[in-house]
């Protein structure tokens, strides 16, 4: 493959320090919000459920257009952050990796709750008959137990986030070096005549980096897996 060229190069490096920001955005509110679900019965819990799962079956760019609303600078919180702390993210590579964050959320919550869902909770009661507290039985089974999941769901998580398009270019748009991402430069590059080697060199490489990190996600979860049962994976 021909060397990139500086604008790809830019995009590239952008779309994974995306890609890495928006994971680690998503993964914390993720594990609370899988434990909730898959560990309690409450009222609205399909609600909330729904909500989770909406940007699987929304249009991208109606997130997107949402953000621009909450997070613009005009919008009620874009606005609170801007004259409270002087923070920006509209048409910054920051709302970047919020806009993909929250795409990629549904994918990590389903994950992380597979995993939680698959734990034989008898392990747990028994800690809890030995007189360990629930933050101790958390900290020492459910979360070791859950890690193949947990780095399922991030790897997953970051997969998406590096194909994120529709909600980034309505909330940050188009911004070469801050906000055009790999799949805004593809999308840029067939609007562009003459540019059919480049679009084919950038659609190679996502497609390189997505079989990557889905391969990487479910070697690396076996391995996890073989050692928590004690086994070679």
């Amino acid at each position: 493959m021909p060397a990139l060229s500086a604008a790809e190069t830019d995009a590239l490096l952008l779309s994974l320090r995306v890609s890495l920001v928006s994971t680690a955005l998503s993964l914390p509110p993720a594990l609370a919000v899988a434990t909730l679900l898959a560990r309690r019965d409450f009222h609205g819990k399909t609600l909330l459920d729904s909500v989770v799962h909406l940007p699987l079956v929304l249009p991208p760019v109606v997130v997107g257009y949402v953000l621009l609303l909450l997070l613009g600078t005009q919008g009620p919180i874009g606005a609170w952050l801007d004259q409270t702390f002087g923070i920006v993210v509209a048409f910054r590579w920051t709302g970047a990796a919020i806009a993909a964050a929250i795409m990629s959320f549904p994918l990590v919550v389903r994950a992380i709750r597979l995993s939680l869902e698959a734990i034989d909770r008898g392990l747990e009661a028994a800690a809890s008959t030995l007189g360990a507290n629930r933050i101790w039985i958390f900290l020492t089974i459910t979360l070791p137990l859950t890690l193949p999941g947990v780095l399922a769901g991030a790897i997953l998580g970051f997969a998406r986030s590096l194909g994120e398009f529709g909600a980034t270019i309505t909330f940050v748009s188009n911004i070469p070096g801050e906000t055009r991402t790999l799949p805004i430069a593809i999308y840029t590059l067939t609007q562009m005549p003459g540019r059919e080697d480049a679009t084919l060199r950038l659609v190679a490489l996502s497609i390189a980096l997505s079989m990557g990190a889905l391969i990487a996600s479910e070697l690396l979860a076996r391995r996890i897996n073989g050692r928590l049962r004690g086994v070679d994976a």
